[in-house]
């Protein structure tokens, strides 16, 4: 008998988007990262395999840089793309999370997709101060003008796809290590800027990560300046933080605003 994880989630959607986003990430080519199984599920159940740990070698880090790159490959047909399904909202683990369901509904240029739909619905978020918001909206300002906008990497332009299959929330906890490497838990996912992603993994330090950076390089080139953009990406996953656990992550996050500002 298969040893299985469950978890509940009373939001409404909450675990038909998680689910939704595991199958939309797994219907990717065979050369893409893995991504964890749903055993079964209902409205605010589900069951997964509980995956054997592992340890994150280096090897181990390259293949899943590699990996990343064909995942992010198998595109998404806008910045803020849901994956199919029907569940109504998408989460960031606690925190809301828009995606426009139709292109019509977002925009191509990368850096007003960030400000007006990643950054502002958190603006709000009582740990924040004026100066705080002031710093964040001239900001938002820059960012909708455009003028941070930059390419994916090459196999997503090359896949004709306007925006990366994304995890989402890409944090060091959200790649399992198995000893067969590393596979992928927890996503929101949707269509996105492919940097965000690995960007994601260094907010709490992923195990070998100058490794996994190298390999994705590597294997699909980066637009040139994507290590001085690590913290521009890093500002939605830090402003959720903000949001839910308070003014802890503040300083940090108006500190790289101020930079880009």
């Amino acid at each position: 008998m298969v040893d299985v994880f469950r978890k509940s989630d009373h939001r409404p959607g909450r675990i038909a988007y998680e689910v939704a986003g595991l199958a939309w990430l797994a219907d990717v080519p065979d050369d893409a990262a893995p991504v964890v199984e749903v055993a079964a599920h209902g409205k605010d159940w589900l069951e997964e395999p509980r995956l054997p740990q592992g340890r994150a070698s280096a090897a181990a880090a390259e293949e899943f840089g590699r990996r990343l790159a064909h995942t992010h490959a198998a595109g998404a047909s806008h910045l803020g793309a849901p994956p199919p399904g029907d569940f109504g909202q998408g989460w960031m683990g606690m925190a809301r999370l828009p995606l426009p369901e139709v292109p019509e509904r977002s925009t191509t240029s990368w850096g007003d997709f960030y400000a007006r739909f990643r950054l502002a619905p958190y603006l709000d978020a009582p740990a924040f101060d004026a100066s705080d918001r002031a710093i964040l909206g001239r900001l938002s300002k820059k960012l909708s003008s455009g003028v941070y906008d930059h390419a994916q990497p090459r196999l997503v332009r090359e896949s004709g796809h306007p925006a990366a299959r994304t995890h989402g929330d890409m944090w060091s906890g959200n790649v399992f290590w198995t000893p067969d490497g590393a596979v992928l838990i927890d996503p929101a996912a949707q269509g996105g800027h492919a940097e965000e992603d690995l960007a994601a993994l260094a907010v709490f330090g992923a195990p070998h990560i100058e490794r996994i950076w190298a390999a994705y390089d590597e294997e699909s080139p980066l637009a040139d300046g994507w290590r001085d953009r690590i913290e521009l990406h890093q500002l939605h996953m830090l402003m959720v933080h903000c949001q839910l656990f308070g003014r802890s992550y503040v300083p940090e996050t108006i500190a790289i605003a101020r930079r880009w500002a």
